[in-house]
């Protein structure tokens, strides 16, 4: 994929997790593009376990960060203001589901950034579809099944310069020839 003149190496080495956003909504094509390309993450054989939920509602996505921020123990936004929460979650009936949502979300991540916006993933998805308030959501969008929260990808600008990539540790990899 190039996007911006970065090949995918240069993409993985270069996105970050981003803390700080802009309020300014993300079009929905760019956001259909992202979550077009969280549907191609690989899954356990071929069963699709994930779903995405996109929101753009502000008052649903201040619902969201309320009860994140709650069950985190803090009243500050865990969405660091940004305009756009992707919420994936997998069918635990798949043996594979965490690791299939995981390369959703991975997906989503890189995409966005190939595309100019700004993501960080955001944890605590897992408790919030476990409480009445996520089921709620779920039964409201029709969704049924044993679903499991996987986590968030917020999007949006970034507001600020990409925080530089730390140095990577020297036993990361190991080689047996």
């Amino acid at each position: 994929m190039k996007e911006y003149g970065k090949d995918l190496l240069t993409l993985i080495q270069t996105r970050r997790s981003i803390r700080k956003f802009k309020p300014d909504m993300v079009p929905k094509d760019i956001i259909d593009k992202i979550t077009a390309a969280g549907t191609y993450a690989p899954t356990g054989m071929n069963r699709q376990s994930p779903i995405i939920i996109a929101v753009t509602n502000k008052e649903v996505r201040d619902r969201l960060s309320k009860l994140n921020a709650e069950i985190m123990g803090t009243d500050s936004d865990p969405f660091y203001g940004a305009p756009v929460v992707l919420i994936v979650l997998a069918n635990k009936a798949s043996a594979t589901y965490i690791y299939d949502g995981s390369l959703v979300m991975s997906n989503l991540m890189l995409t966005a950034h190939a595309l100019g916006i700004g993501s960080c993933w955001i944890h605590r998805a897992k408790e919030e579809f476990e409480r009445p308030e996520g089921r709620e959501i779920l039964k409201l969008l029709g969704i049924e099944g044993e679903y499991e929260g996987i986590g968030h990808c917020i999007l949006g600008y970034a507001d600020g310069d990409y925080p530089k990539a730390a140095d990577r540790k020297k036993d990361w990899v190991y080689t047996i020839d």
